[in-house]
């Protein structure tokens, strides 16, 4: 889903998003950010490495804005308020559509339904990789 709009938006350490290769799902803890919420039908969990068991409480899309200023979504994101960092699952964007590609300088993740247009760039922090975007500013908290 690649819709596109003009924003403000804001820079924080806790809009960082890190690409995940080990995350079976998109993830965050800021139900703010959410778009097209869904309900869940029966309760679910997310288990993190600590075996803790952290309850999903929505499923949405969530917009970051791009290095351009054009606005993209995260599809089928889970809102899951105890967890403590926003994870970019590399398998759910591989099966939405999207080609990730890592090199020792960063990663580059590509539409592959789109030309191989770049869809967002990330950056290597040691030995992790971190998305160059930013969350648009939110109008409204739907979670207050």
């Amino acid at each position: 889903m690649l819709n596109t709009m003009a924003a403000n938006v804001s820079t924080n350490v806790d809009n960082v998003w890190y690409v995940d290769l080990g995350a079976f799902n998109h993830m965050t803890y800021h139900g703010e950010w959410f778009r097209d919420v869904k309900n869940l039908e029966k309760p679910s969990y997310v288990e993190t490495g600590d075996d803790t068991a952290h309850p999903i409480a929505h499923i949405g899309n969530v917009p970051l804005a791009m290095q351009d200023g054009k606005i993209k979504y995260l599809s089928d994101v889970f809102h899951v308020p105890n967890i403590t960092n926003n994870l970019v699952s590399v398998g759910q964007m591989i099966e939405q559509g999207l080609q990730v590609w890592f090199n020792p300088n960063g990663c580059y993740v590509e539409d592959f339904k789109d030309k191989c247009h770049i869809f967002a760039k990330g950056k290597r922090v040691g030995k992790m990789f971190t998305l160059d975007v930013s969350m648009p500013e939110v109008e409204t908290g739907m979670f207050a």
